[in-house]
């Protein structure tokens, strides 16, 4: 994969690009990473990229020219168009079936805005998609390029080192994860659940589904629209509502 990220503050991207995981998979040359400063496109004399809005109001809004021509310098001789990504407060929410969906392209670019906001030329003609990384603004779409972007290239093949870890992430199920232990099994006290230590995988691929169920119940309710369910998971879900109705103790330390 080949990611551009335009931008006009780069150096925010050589820690990121350079360290963990992002940059053992540049070494290993599964993504290319770029950075572009759209201020070089600038066509005045004094390089700016922004100006006073039309009708008047606050703020200043970024140029469509400078973008356009970026995209076109970047894209030049390409075969296909890659997927143009701007980062947006009014964009689509981003999750992790929008990074599997991203991890699927061969080039994406990125365009991190800054001021009041962009011509609105340039997303109507330019860009592919609009995306947010929640309900607040930020100075710049900097650091939500990078947070787009480290989701999306640690589900590229071989960036990371268990090839199940992606696939076992919370959301990817469209539930949250199950809790995980490791050594020592008994910590101050607290012990490892029996089930995880017994050797019997039947069992602990089903005490893992149980508990990312209920962590999601209590968590994040709002998941488990749309989810399917075998009965006996329907039982666990009717067993703990019933019990939080009935004012008892709601499921929450992993058995």
């Amino acid at each position: 994969m080949r990611i551009d990220v335009l931008t006009l503050f780069p150096a925010m991207f050589d820690g990121v690009f350079t360290s963990s995981i992002l940059g053992k998979a540049r070494e290993k040359g599964l993504v290319e990473l770029n950075t572009v400063n759209f201020r070089d496109y600038a066509n005045n004399k004094h390089n700016t990229v922004d100006d006073y809005p039309y009708g008047g109001g606050g703020g200043m809004v970024l140029k469509p020219e400078p973008l356009f021509a970026a995209v076109e310098d970047v894209t030049s001789g390409l075969e296909s168009k890659p997927r143009v990504i701007l980062m947006c407060p009014q964009g689509e929410s981003f999750s992790q079936k929008k990074a599997e969906e991203l991890s699927a392209e061969r080039h994406l670019i990125f365009i991190c805005g800054h001021y009041e906001g962009y011509d609105e030329r340039i997303r109507e003609h330019l860009v592919t998609d609009e995306l947010s990384i929640g309900d607040y603004v930020l100075t710049g779409g900097e650091l939500p390029a990078m947070v787009v972007i480290d989701s999306v290239v640690r589900l590229l093949p071989g960036v990371l080192g268990n090839e199940t870890s992606a696939v076992t992430d919370s959301f990817s199920t469209g539930l949250l994860e199950y809790p995980h232990y490791t050594r020592p099994a008994n910590f101050r006290g607290w012990e490892v659940p029996e089930v995880l230590i017994s050797g019997h995988h039947g069992n602990i691929e089903e005490w893992r589904r149980k508990q990312s169920l209920e962590r999601t119940w209590r968590k994040r309710r709002d998941l488990l629209v749309g989810i399917e369910l075998t009965p006996k998971e329907r039982r666990w879900l009717d067993e703990w509502e019933a019990q939080e109705r009935s004012g008892g103790e709601a499921p929450g330390k992993p058995e």
